[in-house]
C-alpha cells in the first residue's frame, strides 16, 4: 500500500518531500488537528485544472476493472450485469427492494444472514434514485457505486494536497484508485460513499471545521461500521484543541461523527424489538465477531505450513502484513495525525474482526494507508509498485466476479 517523509509532527515540513507553505499564513500543528496547509490551487477559476487530474486517475483504474469484467465474460458464461450481481451487492440491492426484516430469521437456531447486517445510507440511496429515476434497483446501485468511486479519489486527492505537493497528491491517489480493493466501486458496494465522507471528513478537522467533520463522520458511520475508527481522529482532535486552546466547539466533531451508527442500531432496537439485531446478525448470518487472538490466528496458520494453507488464509496474512508494513511507513512519514489515527484504527478493526480480517476491501477502507505508500516511493519503486497493483487488481476483480471460492 502504500509512501516519503512530508509533514512533521510539529507542523513543520521536512526537506525529503517539500511542502509549498504561505510563510505568512499560520499553519498550526497536527496536534491541534492541523495540518499545514499547501497552496493547493483549489479554489475559483484553478477548480476545474486540478479536478480533472483526480478523475482521469479514477477513470483509468475503472478502464482496468470493466476491461477485466469484460474479459471474463466469456468464460463466466453470464451477462456483466450477472457478475456484478454477487456477494455483498446482492445484500445492498435486497435491502433497497424489501427493507430491513421486523424480526430476526433463524435457521438451525442461529440467526440467518439478512439484511440488518448493511447499513442503510446506501441502499437507501438506491431506492431513491431508482423511485426518482425509473432506473432499476441494479442499474441504481451500480450509478451511485460508479460516482460516489469518484468523488472519493477526488477527496483522496484533495486530502493529500491539502499538506503535501501536486505529485504527491497524484502518486497516493493513482495508487489508491489502483489498489485491488478497489474493485468494489465498480461492483454495488458502499465503499464509494464511505471514502468519500471519511477523506472529506478527515480534511475538515485538518481544517477545524468541527461541525463538518462530525457531520461527514455521521454520514460515514450510518454507511460502515468501519467508519466508527473516524472516531478516534475526533476525539484526539477535540482532545488537542481544547485543552491547548480552550476551543470546545471541537467537541462538535466526536459527538456528532457516531451518531449514523447509534441511531440506526436504536432503530433495529426499535424494529426488531431485539437491542443486538445488528451483532446476532454478524455472528450469525456471517460468522463475524471480534478477537483480539485472530491476527495471531492468522499468522501461526500460515507460518505453520504456509504451502498447504488456503487461499484465504494466504489472502489474509498478505493483507495483515502489507498493512504492517504501509502502518510503518505511515508512522516514519509523520503524516497529519487526524488522517493517520483513522488509517491505523481502521485497519484494526479489520485485523480484529474474525473471519474477516484485512481482505483488500478492508483494506482499501483504511485508505490513508495507502496513500502514505503512494507518497513515499518515486521513480522505479513506484512504477513497480504501482504494475503489480494493477494486475492484482484485475485479478481481484476477475475472481470476484467468476467465484465463490473466496469472499472479497
Amino acid at each position: 500500500m502504500s509512501p516519503e517523509p512530508i509533514a512533521a509532527l510539529d507542523g513543520s515540513a521536512t526537506v525529503a518531500d517539500p511542502v509549498t507553505v504561505n510563510p505568512s499564513t499560520p499553519v498550526g500543528t497536527p496536534d491541534s488537528g492541523v495540518s499545514p496547509v499547501a497552496d493547493s490551487g483549489q479554489s475559483g477559476r484553478e477548480w476545474p485544472r486540478w479536478a480533472l487530474r483526480p478523475v482521469v486517475i479514477y477513470l483509468a483504474s475503472r478502464v482496468v476493472t470493466m476491461t477485466t469484467l469484460l474479459v471474463a465474460w466469456p468464460f463466466t458464461h453470464r451477462s456483466i450485469l450477472g457478475e456484478v450481481d454477487r456477494w455483498d451487492s446482492r445484500w445492498f440491492l435486497r435491502a433497497a427492494a424489501t427493507g430491513w426484516p421486523t424480526h430476526l430469521p433463524f435457521e438451525h437456531g442461529q440467526v440467518a444472514g439478512n439484511t440488518i447486517a448493511f447499513f442503510p445510507l446506501f441502499p437507501i440511496s438506491i431506492r431513491w434514485l431508482s423511485d426518482l429515476t425509473g432506473l432499476p434497483l441494479m442499474a441504481s446501485g451500480m450509478a451511485i457505486s460508479s460516482v460516489t468511486g469518484l468523488t472519493a479519489m477526488v477527496a483522496v486527492w484533495m486530502l493529500v494536497r491539502h499538506y503535501a505537493d501536486q505529485g504527491a497528491a497524484d502518486r497516493a491517489t493513482l495508487l489508491v484508485a489502483m489498489f485491488p480493493g478497489s474493485f468494489v466501486l465498480s461492483l454495488v458496494y458502499s465503499e464509494g460513499f464511505a471514502i468519500t465522507f471519511l477523506a472529506l471528513g478527515i480534511l475538515a478537522l485538518l481544517q477545524r471545521r468541527w461541525v463538518v467533520a462530525g457531520v461527514l463522520g455521521l454520514l460515514a458511520t450510518a454507511t460502515t461500521p468501519v467508519a466508527l475508527a473516524f472516531e478516534v481522529s475526533c476525539l484526539w482532535c477535540a482532545y488537542r484543541a481544547v485543552t491547548k486552546e480552550r476551543d470546545w466547539r471541537s467537541l462538535a466533531a466526536p459527538v456528532l461523527a457516531p451518531i449514523g451508527f447509534v441511531v440506526y442500531q436504536v432503530w433495529l432496537w426499535i424494529h426488531t424489538g431485539n437491542l443486538n439485531a445488528w451483532r446476532l446478525t454478524e455472528r450469525g448470518g456471517w460468522k463475524s465477531y471480534p478477537s483480539l487472538r485472530y491476527p495471531l490466528h492468522i499468522l501461526v496458520t500460515f507460518v505453520r505450513d504456509p504451502i498447504a494453507n488456503t487461499m484465504t488464509g494466504d489472502l489474509l496474512f498478505i493483507g495483515t502484513a502489507a498493512a504492517v508494513i504501509a502502518a510503518v511507513v505511515a508512522i516514519r512519514q509523520r503524516m497529519p495525525m487526524p488522517m493517520l489515527l483513522y488509517g491505523l484504527a481502521a485497519a484494526g478493526l479489520g485485523l480484529v474482526s474474525a473471519p474477516i480480517g484485512l481482505r483488500p476491501r478492508f483494506l482499501f477502507l483504511a485508505f490513508p494507508l495507502i496513500i502514505a505508500v503512494g507518497i513515499r516511493l518515486r521513480g522505479k519503486a513506484y512504477g513497480a509498485l504501482l504494475g503489480v497493483s494493477i494486475a492484482l487488481l484485475s485479478f481481484a476483480t476477475a475472481f470476484t466476479a467468476s467465484s465463490w471460492a473466496v469472499f472479497p
